[in-house]
């Protein structure tokens, strides 16, 4: 049973592939949308945190790059140009509606640390009481291979359980999850609950994400596994119409709700 209109804290992922047009430029009307909605939620007495892809993808478009660097110094740099873009379109917006922005990067190595991470946990709880929006992202422009995430559906996952949330919202380009691809077979089915990870449902999200993204519905599974374990439920919903979070906030039945009812064994980041 959904009762999301409970929920006080609430940490909402959004992709590379939602936030850009195929050019790798910013879809400047959705990320409007988007912090209208997300400002009129926290308006109404929620407590928001985001967590935003697209450094990488902006920094490519900002530069007119063709595509995203091969090697890890060209991608650091292009993350970093676009982090600072994708920051400054966050706070502008924001400002507009009189919310205060904060931002934290991370690596993975500051999570897996229990003093790094408990100083995480004191740093979101302090910005939440400070009224700001914590805007999150993996720190790309330092990130190498031992110390990243690798995809901001785990990176949120993680984020959730450390801010202490109610929900996670993962914005995909996506209704949610399907029995099979519905980009192959339009008459497949929407999974509208899922109480138990099954290699069933392991098996309907495999696949490859956009080429302005990373990981794909697997990796969303993988999320659903760490937030579910440790007390967050969890949605996947299509992020190309931000103002479907009101209807799912009011309890509408779309996308595909994680339930915590029965809780998967996972590492727990508590």
């Amino acid at each position: 049973m959904r009762n999301f209109n409970q929920a006080k804290r609430i940490v909402i992922k959004i992709g590379s592939s939602t936030l850009t047009h195929e050019s790798g430029l910013l879809n400047i009307r959705r990320v409007e949308e988007l912090v209208k909605v997300l400002a009129d939620i926290k308006n109404s007495g929620r407590q928001i945190v985001l967590v935003s892809s697209g450094a990488m993808a902006v920094g490519v478009g900002k530069l007119g790059l063709a595509g995203k660097p091969g090697d890890m110094p060209g991608k650091q740099a292009v993350a970093a140009v676009g982090q600072c873009e994708l920051m400054y379109t966050y706070d502008k917006l924001f400002s507009e509606f009189n919310h205060v922005t904060s931002q934290i990067l991370l690596t993975r190595d500051v999570v897996d640390e229990p003093l790094r991470k408990q100083n995480v946990r004191n740093v979101f709880k302090r910005l939440i009481e400070m009224g700001t929006i914590p805007i999150v992202n993996e720190n790309d422009s330092v990130s190498t291979e031992e110390i990243e995430f690798g995809d901001n559906d785990t990176l949120s996952a993680i984020v959730s359980v450390i801010a202490e949330a109610d929900l996670l919202i993962v914005l995909s380009d996506i209704d949610g999850l399907y029995e099979e691809d519905p980009r192959i077979n339009p008459h497949a089915r929407l999974i509208s609950e899922v109480h138990e990870i099954t290699p069933e449902i392991e098996s309907a999200a495999a696949g490859a994400g956009s080429n302005r993204g990373t990981g794909g519905m697997i990796t969303k599974i993988h999320a659903a596994k760490i937030a579910n374990a440790n007390g967050v439920d969890m949605v996947i919903l299509n992020g190309d119409h931000p103002r479907k979070l009101y209807s799912l906030l009011e309890n509408e039945d779309i996308g595909t709700y994680f339930s915590t009812k029965s809780r998967q064994k996972h590492t727990n980041y508590k």
